[in-house]
């Protein structure tokens, strides 16, 4: 008789142990990289390829922006993101003008399955080269 109530108690706990979680991976949520201007400079120096970005709105990008840069406005960053960027492995460097809209916009990239975001914040603390006009305004 205890060998039956023993052996529907096991089964039970077994039954139970999925739900728990017990024996489940937890997966390390997607995340991007924030970098230093400094540090995205010299990633732009090696030699490697990558996609800058700025963030910032059209008006802003022609009163100035980093050399090389292609604009892509955070506001149509959803729209746009799956014809502009098709390669979700490419190395991808933000900015905008302060950080704000950068992170939000590399938030957004990796929620899409980008997998090499990095946000080095604002045009603001640029301390490098800056061009005027319209540049590459499309990636």
């Amino acid at each position: 008789m205890w060998q039956k109530i023993l052996s529907v108690i096991l089964v039970g706990l077994i039954l139970l142990l999925p739900g728990t979680g017990f024996g489940r991976q937890e997966s390390t949520p997607a995340t991007y990289t924030k970098l230093s201007a400094s540090q995205a400079k010299a990633v732009m120096d090696r030699g490697e390829p990558y996609l800058l970005l700025d963030v910032r709105t059209e008006a802003e990008f022609r009163e100035r922006h980093i050399p090389g840069a292609m604009l892509l406005p955070h506001a149509e960053l959803k729209e746009r993101a799956a014809t502009e960027l098709p390669d979700k492995n490419a190395l991808i460097l933000l900015y905008c003008r302060s950080g704000r809209r950068s992170a939000a916009a590399a938030h957004e990239l990796v929620r899409m399955g980008y997998t090499q975001v990095y946000d080095f914040g604002g045009i603001n603390d640029w301390p490098y080269e800056i061009a005027t006009g319209t540049g590459n305004r499309k990636p």
